[in-house]
């Protein structure tokens, strides 16, 4: 169910705002995932217990290559725990906008009207040192014809996030996505993370975050629209 929304009249546009507080374009990459060919003499489920075994093995090396002990009672699961874990924070792989946007997409004229969804909770592995990052998402668009349910804008932003990442690219990823799905007049995406490869090692800063943002089409073009676009966000986090 997507979360309630409050509406505000400014000037001739209408602003459609909802807040995400629910538990949370390379579409070829999820393509050449899903065209991945199989064994003519296995199954898929041969197929993805094999790469679960081999992400096991090389897990289990790690870890004995840290000094560590595999055999011992609380290491002796770790490495098939540990691979499957890494499958799910990587299954955008094996994922595409389409596929889970599915029939999420309406016909409906909103003259000119701003939706934003504020506040969608990311995740994901910088692809440096596949340490985590976290953060919100915040996504405007302005509808052209099409509008998308709710919900679809935070599993979009899931499907990029659930990848090793940059946050610079994933931001880009989420706004040409809505693009190609609903052909907007536009679509504005910022980014707010905190990177525990800054936090964890290096310069170890646990009070920095990371600020990235994409602005397609009318946020682009028209700064009274991008700047409105801020200042809703801005507003959310007060």
């Amino acid at each position: 169910m997507s979360a309630p929304t409050n509406t505000r009249k400014h000037r001739s546009d209408s602003f459609t705002i909802a807040n995400n507080d629910e538990d949370s374009v390379d579409f070829h990459v999820a393509k050449r995932a899903k065209e991945t060919p199989i064994s003519e003499t296995g199954s898929e489920q041969a197929v993805e217990d094999d790469r679960l075994s081999r992400m096991s093995q090389a897990v289990k090396t790690l870890i004995e290559c840290m000094g560590e002990d595999t055999e011992r009672e609380g290491l002796e699961s770790t490495p098939m725990r540990a691979a499957k874990a890494l499958q799910f924070f990587t299954r955008g792989y094996f994922q595409s906008p389409e596929e889970v946007v599915g029939e999420g997409v309406f016909n409906e004229k909103t003259n000119g009207d701003m939706v934003l969804v504020r506040n969608i909770d990311i995740h994901s592995l910088c692809e440096h040192h596949m340490v985590p990052f976290s953060g919100k998402v915040h996504i405007a668009y302005i509808p052209d014809g099409k509008i998308l349910g709710l919900s679809k804008l935070a599993r979009i932003a899931d499907v990029y996030s659930r990848r090793l990442q940059v946050q610079e690219r994933l931001t880009r990823q989420i706004a040409e996505a809505i693009m190609k799905l609903v052909s907007p007049k536009g679509v504005g995406v910022i980014v707010e993370a905190t990177h525990m490869c800054m936090v964890m090692r290096g310069v170890e800063k646990a009070g920095a975050s990371t600020i990235t943002s994409t602005m397609l089409g009318s946020f682009d073009s028209d700064r009274q629209i991008r700047n409105e676009f801020f200042n809703l966000v801005q507003n959310s986090s007060r």
